[in-house]
């Protein structure tokens, strides 16, 4: 039987071969230093989708975010959790389908972040995607979003590209700000774009 990326089975298998070439092994620069560009920022409960190995769910409990970090894969949760422990941080673990929270989490969050979570599920669930995020942020909540924006065929990673985000995006939020990483790893230099997006 072929998995897909539907599957939770498709991701831990990933991280069972040791092909999790999205992984970072550190959190994201740019979202490292987003927040240090924005220490104003009210700090109230986040939701970090498809978390992975939990690296930048753990820096935003570093800045004192209240932090749910949810992914499919057994191997990601339990990673994370040892990273957490790690870093003498709370962070809660949902092993769970993102698109299982709702009801359960509607309304529950200041802000959502994304980081390779949004290029990994089937293009065709995009805007079921954007409902998800909307349906999970109070009203005036934020999403911050660290998109890839490569134009390579297939996937995952999904590209899309700035245009593509806007048309997503747009009827559900405020685009403040959608912006090229300029600090991105040397291995996707010009293929990421950083997104500010308020809840309309």
């Amino acid at each position: 039987m072929t998995l897909t990326t539907h599957q939770p089975d498709y991701w831990e298998q990933r991280y069972q071969e040791g092909t999790t070439h999205w992984d970072l092994g550190e959190a994201a620069p740019p979202l490292r230093e987003w927040l240090l560009t924005n220490p104003e920022l009210p700090r109230g409960p986040t939701i970090v989708l498809g978390s992975g190995r939990g690296y930048d769910a753990v820096l935003f409990a570093q800045h004192g975010f209240d932090v749910v970090a949810v992914d499919f894969a057994p191997s990601a949760i339990a990673a994370t959790q040892a990273l957490a422990a790690a870093n003498q941080v709370s962070v809660q673990l949902l092993q769970r389908n993102i698109f299982d929270l709702v009801p359960e989490f509607t309304s529950c969050f200041d802000y959502v972040v994304e980081h390779t979570c949004f290029c990994a599920i089937d293009p065709s669930q995009r805007h079921q995607y954007v409902d998800l995020v909307r349906s999970l942020l109070r009203a005036g909540g934020y999403l911050l979003g660290l998109f890839f924006t490569h134009d390579r065929p297939g996937g995952p990673p999904f590209g899309s590209t700035p245009e593509e985000l806007r048309q997503y995006f747009t009827p559900s939020f405020e685009i403040l700000s959608l912006d090229p990483a300029h600090n991105s790893v040397p291995s996707r230099q010009g293929e990421e774009h950083l997104g500010w997006f308020r809840k309309r």
